[in-house]
């Protein structure tokens, strides 16, 4: 959107600087892209007079002329049939730039005669179409800069031009009067209030409009006038230049009135002529193949549905969007007819996107427009056009009726205050709504017809909050309890805190990833069922919610090793899904090791990781998180675990805390992982958490009794676990026995193909007592008896 600065002040009483405009404008939402200032463009071109211009020798058409500068006399060779001496003109000297025709000039030779410059017309300037001959002025000194001389006798030509972007919402700011309203609002000077001429019909107005049935979705409101007798012609200088500043060509007084509404008050128009006509008016939608030669000289076909105007079954509009060449007004044009109407947005987007049309019209249109104004805006065209152009007008006539728009909301004053974090008070608030067009009825503010945007109690505070500017919020701290914080976080979120950080510790890396995986990776993993399969999944390698963790760690470590990354240490925090319904979850960590513990280096230090070490950082995250020291380690882990190198930490048989061990290779080879890999997977919600609140730590406790260990082994079954005969062990004497390991395994050989040899050390730690010898005893024949008795083995010669 662009306009002048003069322009703007035609509908703002404003003394405010022109950097204060342009802050404000951005500040408002309206953010400036740019301001052209010609003045620039002009700088270097100055005021000369021509002493001498005498013919050329070897053209008829051309003058050699002497010309007196600012530094000193020269000599120009130009054609331009206006050259002659006495006149003063605008000089563009060698090394300048020329903005009209896109060349730096230079010294050149015309026809043998040398030239140092060039005498410039307006269109060569960019200032105007004109170009018949060098520029004529009156008055000026010789040296005078060229824009101080516009700048006395005609500032139009060099008042600044300001370009704003204006977002989809804000169709009131595609006219200056809106712009102006913004400004206003701001407190930048007083809203002009725009006349409201009402011209009376002298005569009935012979063409008939007619919104046809299926149609009146599509057309609200088509009103039309008839004005006879008009004298079309080159507009009046204050519009062309008004239009020529915008970037917009003059073409004659009657569209130039469009054009003007079209950027004034943000009103397409568009004008008929009637001469051309034949018959009434019908507003419809096309059946689809009519064809239109357009105002642009290009011809397009309807496509079906798009809303067209119609005279005699010939398709004479495309509603809305661009207009017939045909009926298009011309310099011979003496009936006019000027219509005014309210489209629907949708359909004007729609045709102007079948077409590829993009006009000023089609960008108002479907954008939204004041419906409120559309029957003043056909009588305030009507009064351009008469005092332009002379004429007889008709009565209106007018098919559909203008759309009520009318709505209100809530204004919560206080509300107010707590969104924005400002103190605004209630009567600036209102004042800045009131300003903004918004009618107060109590606490209900009336939306203006203009505001199509605003749709709620929500964007009254954007109103409010915007016109105020959110640079005066001043940052203030938060107020702070007295005494000692609660704790915010709830105790899970302590659990998963607590998690990360001892994996980070252990040399894991974090990784977040999808929640969403593939349907066969989902499968390996136990899921992949229709309960937690995505309705509208973002791509197919993302259709179903994730069963575990591990399915993104296995992915990540494929995309690493194919990047050259072979040891990986991967870890991962967040919620696996074994159901689609709310609830239906569980917070996992889970870790991943591919590949070895370390560099390679000449100590051979390296090694593969082994389900041991998953087996470790498993205990460790279960350790921070608060779960009990005293856990089972049992067999039948998951099915995408190595059946005989993993295992799971329970609590009992069915309280699974942990998983551990290899990949199963299937899983690897499927997941694209080259293996082997070890994998835990710590279920953090399935630890009890504890059942009181501790104050602080316990006192720290040490005994100063020397521990005993005493070696066993027992030949037992070869199905017989090794954790059966620890927990045996374990419970001969649970105060007094403290820890009990596996430290050997023999199978086979002298004992038999269905037998082995299990060795186990027992960590005896007195409490009140040094232990005798016989003491010893007798607990060593304890952990016998329990051990024989449990797994039906006995105690190795």
């Amino acid at each position: 959107m662009k306009f002048t600065l003069s322009w703007l002040k035609e509908h703002l009483e404003t003394d405010a600087p022109l950097d204060d405009i342009l802050y404000a404008l951005t500040d408002l939402g309206l953010e400036v892209e740019g301001v052209e200032n010609p003045a620039e463009a002009l700088k270097g071109f100055k005021l000369v007079k021509v002493r001498e211009a005498v013919g050329h020798p070897d053209a008829d058409k051309l003058r050699v002329c002497t010309v007196d500068t600012d530094e000193g006399e020269t000599q120009i060779v130009c054609g331009a049939p206006n050259a002659r001496a006495g006149i003063t003109a605008v000089l563009a000297k060698p090394g300048m730039y020329i903005p009209g025709l896109d060349i730096t000039i230079s010294v050149g030779k015309i026809r043998g005669v040398e030239s140092f410059g060039m005498m410039a017309s307006m269109r060569e300037l960019n200032l105007g179409e004109d170009h018949d001959g060098i520029i004529e002025l009156e008055g000026g000194e010789i040296g005078m800069e060229f824009a101080d001389y516009l700048a006395q006798h005609d500032p139009s030509k060099v008042e600044p031009v300001i370009e704003i972007a204006i977002t989809p919402n804000r169709p009131d700011a595609l006219g200056v009067h809106g712009i102006a309203r913004d400004l206003a609002a701001r407190g930048l000077g007083t809203l002009k209030t725009p006349a409201t001429p009402t011209v009376a019909g002298t005569f009935a107005n012979p063409i008939s409009v007619t919104i046809e049935a299926g149609a009146e979705d599509g057309c609200f409101v088509f009103a039309g006038r008839l004005i006879k007798g008009v004298k079309n012609g080159p507009s009046p200088q204050w519009l062309q230049d008004r239009l020529t500043a915008i970037g917009l060509r003059p073409i004659s007084a009657l569209v130039d009135v469009t054009n003007f509404f079209t950027y004034d008050r943000n009103r397409p128009l568009h004008v008929f002529d009637a001469g051309k006509v034949e018959g009434g008016l019908s507003i419809h939608r096309a059946k689809g193949g009519e064809t239109l030669v357009a105002l642009d000289e290009k011809t397009y076909t309807m496509p079906e549905g798009a809303m067209v105007i119609s005279s005699s079954g010939k398709v004479e509009s495309v509603a809305g969007v661009m207009g017939g060449l045909e009926t298009g007004c011309t310099d011979d044009t003496v009936d006019v007819f000027v219509e005014a109407a309210v489209w629907n947005t949708l359909d004007i987007a729609k045709s102007g996107r079948a077409l590829k049309i993009n006009s000023d019209a089609r960008y108002r249109n479907e954008r939204g427009i004041d419906p409120a104004y559309n029957m003043q805006a056909l009588e305030d065209a009507t009064a351009m056009i008469l005092e332009l152009c002379g004429g007889a007008p008709s009565e209106v006539v007018v098919a559909g009726s203008v759309p009520d728009v009318s709505r209100a909301y809530a204004l919560d004053t206080d509300r107010v205050q707590s969104l924005v974090g400002m103190e605004i008070t209630p009567a600036r608030q209102v004042d800045i709504l009131t300003a903004l067009g918004f009618e107060m009825d109590g606490d209900m503010a009336k939306v203006p017809s203009w505001r199509p945007d605003v749709l709620g109690s929500a964007d009254l505070v954007e109103e409010v909050a915007r016109v105020e500017s959110l640079t005066h919020l001043e940052p203030k701290p938060l107020p702070r309890p007295t005494g000692v914080a609660k704790q915010i976080q709830t105790p899970m979120q302590v659990r998963e805190s607590a998690a990360r950080h001892t994996a980070a510790a252990l040399g894991y890396n974090e990784c977040v990833t999808y929640s969403f995986v593939d349907e066969a990776s989902a499968q390996l993993f136990g899921g992949g069922t229709d309960a937690v399969k995505l309705q509208n999944p973002i791509s197919s390698e993302m259709s179903h919610m994730r069963p575990d963790l591990l399915i993104g760690l296995l992915q990540a470590a494929s995309r690493n090793q194919a990047r050259g990354f072979a040891d990986l240490s991967l870890f991962e925090c967040g919620p696996a899904f074994h159901g689609g319904e709310p609830g239906e979850q569980h917070v996992q960590l889970a870790g991943l090791l591919v590949g070895g513990n370390g560099p390679k280096d000449v100590h051979g230090e390296r090694r593969a990781t082994d389900l041991y070490d998953a087996k470790a950082d498993a205990e460790a995250v279960l350790a921070a998180i608060g779960a009990p020291a005293k856990a089972q380690i049992m067999r039948d882990a998951s099915a995408w675990f190595h059946p005989g190198r993993s295992g799971k930490i329970c609590l009992g048989p069915k309280k699974v805390l942990a998983q551990f061990g290899e990949v199963h290779p299937k899983v690897l080879k499927q997941m694209g992982v080259k293996g082997p890999a070890v994998a835990f997977t710590v279920y953090l919600e399935a630890a009890p958490m504890p059942r009181g609140v501790k104050v602080a730590r316990s006192a720290f406790f040490t005994n100063d009794l020397q521990t005993v260990e005493r070696d066993f082994a027992f030949v037992v079954d070869k199905s017989v676990n090794a954790l059966d005969v620890v927990n045996a062990a374990g419970g001969a004497d649970k105060a007094l026995i403290a820890d009990v390991s596996v430290f050997d395994e023999f199978v086979g050989g002298s004992l038999g193909e269905d037998k082995k040899s299990l060795a186990i050390t027992v960590r005896i730690q007195p409490t009140e007592a040094t232990l005798k010898e016989k003491d010893l005893d007798e607990l060593s024949a304890k952990v016998v008896a329990k051990v024989e008795k449990a797994t039906g083995g006995t105690l190795r010669g």
